[in-house]
């Protein structure tokens, strides 16, 4: 029977992507979205995916979707939280509820899925769970004063997971993608930029996928990836 890897905020750039690469290897995909239609195509399109209409700031529709896919599909034994909220401006422009859904986002879901899944995984003596983040997390710049917080919280919160959990056979990391995305959007907005300007979803996947995967004698808790020509 194939593991099961289930992966939140999945979109049509990084989110897809993760689910590809995923059930190209052979993993039973579990994807968590708010939008049953994108779901729909990516499982029509991609086997070994199921779709699991999902908002993931809402705990206790989160709670239920998880018995749900531990009951339909088994327990996950790699799970990646891709899901993101985001509320950029300064300090003085945020709004605080939009914050305060990015915080249940990016931090609190975390918390969730590792609280209910976890045991599973140290049961099993393996597992790993995964973040997508970006340097938001490790540095607070002026107009991501709504966003940097959240995924900071969301960093740590992660490494005191890894903590735990790491000794009890649960690989627990943080990949951290300094660059913007190929997206439809993305490429509209930097219309001038060139092609290598850009971080292709696939190669994000790749590397998410190569951390699920790492030796218990060399686990990384971060990763920050970025292209060549970024400038940090």
């Amino acid at each position: 029977m194939a593991e099961v890897v289930l992966v939140t905020g999945v979109g049509p750039g990084t989110g897809k992507s993760i689910v590809e690469r995923f059930a190209a290897a052979g993993y039973c995909v579990a994807m968590l979205a708010r939008s049953q239609e994108r779901l729909t195509q990516i499982e029509s399109a991609t086997p070994n995916t199921h779709a699991f209409v999902c908002d993931v700031a809402d705990e206790a529709a989160l709670a239920e979707t998880l018995l749900t896919i531990r009951a339909s599909l088994g327990a996950p034994n790699i799970v990646v939280h891709n899901a993101v909220g985001a509320e950029r401006g300064t300090y003085a422009e945020v709004d605080p509820q939009n914050m305060r859904r990015a915080f249940e986002i990016n931090t609190m879901a975390l918390l969730s899925l590792a609280k209910q899944l976890i045991p599973d995984m140290e049961t099993a003596g393996s597992g790993a769970l995964i973040c997508t983040g970006n340097t938001s997390a490790y540095r607070g710049k002026a107009r991501f004063a709504g966003f940097a917080p959240t995924k900071a919280a969301q960093r740590i919160l992660l490494e005191s997971i890894a903590r735990e959990a790491g000794p009890k056979g649960v690989h627990a990391a943080y990949v951290a993608i300094d660059a913007v995305i190929d997206l439809d959007w993305t490429r509209e907005f930097f219309a001038d930029k060139p092609d290598d300007f850009f971080c292709q979803p696939s190669d994000i996947a790749e590397e998410v996928f190569r951390i699920a995967h790492q030796p218990r004698s060399a686990w990384s808790f971060e990763s920050v990836i970025r292209p060549y020509g970024e400038v940090w």
